[in-house]
């Protein structure tokens, strides 16, 4: 296990605009090692914008957004990367990386953040196994030689084959499904499915693993599943999660940090206990105004105080 702590992804004043649409506005909040941080906010907040502008679907308007393999981050590397035109800046084995100058596959290869969507992706056709060899495609093509010794059998093809079919066996006893390695992964039920796709991103080596609604249409049962799985990863591989999630169960269960939007704009950023108690998060989801939300408790402050007299 990794040792946790210090920030890992730093996202900064970052605002993305659609035309006239403002749909995120000078966001800032950050990632700890070995944390679990949940983005959250009702629909329509923009969590899914800043989801897509970490993973490279976007290009923010403004703004920065930097990911560490290493060292974590501090803010005089911070201010000597943003100065400079590069992508990344290596020191030692420890690189930093600058998203929102990187493109989408380079996120993914080279800064190592991994993302699975609220609609599965899973390719349904192929058996469970073979969706867990296909993430550790770019190193299987590398062994290869781009297929040349892939194609004559090399022995080092062979045994970098043998790797990959041990990793996605061991995902497989992870997640209970070892067992229907060979059926099909559009066989599985939903919440199976949600867990196989969980390892696939597991399979591509990242430090930062980005889940977009991960509990959606999950049973209760299938949603401790989910849970028990993330904290593992957080626990044993040392992975640090940032998490879209509607279900407040699963977010108050197992996240260290919250982060919550309304319009684009963040109105609370804490520990699961003070964001729950925040007026204005109970604002935003109730649908009414803090006004309104500090009435209602001084209301039943009183009715207590009544009724204890």
């Amino acid at each position: 296990m990794e040792q946790r702590g210090g920030t890992i992804l730093a996202v900064e004043h970052l605002t993305m605009r659609f035309g006239g649409l403002l749909a995120v506005q000078d966001l800032s909040f950050s990632v700890e090692r070995g944390q679990i941080t949940a983005l959250i906010g009702p629909n329509g907040a923009g969590k899914t914008t800043v989801f897509n502008c970490i993973t490279g679907f976007y290009r923010p308007t403004q703004g920065r957004i930097a990911l560490t393999n290493g060292t974590p981050l501090s803010r005089p590397l911070l201010d000597r990367l943003t100065g400079s035109s590069l992508r990344h800046l290596r020191e030692g084995t420890n690189e930093v990386f600058l998203l929102e100058r990187m493109a989408g596959h380079e996120i993914t290869a080279k800064a190592h953040v991994a993302r699975t969507f609220q609609n599965i992706r899973l390719f349904s056709g192929m058996t469970c196994l073979e969706n867990l060899l296909v993430a550790q495609h770019n190193a299987l093509t590398r062994a290869s030689g781009y297929s040349v010794l892939g194609l004559i059998g090399a022995p080092s093809w062979r045994a970098a084959e043998a790797r990959s079919i041990e990793r996605a066996s061991a995902w497989l006893e992870r997640i209970g499904l070892i067992g229907r390695a060979d059926d099909p992964a559009g066989d599985l039920p939903y919440g199976d499915q949600r867990r196989l796709e969980i390892a696939r991103a597991m399979l591509t080596d990242p430090v930062l693993l980005c889940l977009d609604e991960p509990a959606a249409g999950l049973n209760p049962r299938e949603s401790a599943a989910l849970s028990a799985l993330l904290r593992t990863i957080r626990d044993a591989d040392g992975v640090s999660i940032l998490l879209i999630e509607h279900d407040m169960s699963v977010v108050m269960e197992i996240s260290d940090h919250i982060v919550v939007l309304e319009y684009g704009l963040k109105i609370s950023d804490g520990s699961p206990e003070s964001v729950r108690d925040d007026p204005k998060v109970i604002a935003a989801y109730l649908g009414v105004d803090d006004a309104e939300v500090a009435g209602a408790e001084a209301e039943l402050d009183a009715t207590v105080a009544g009724r204890s007299t």
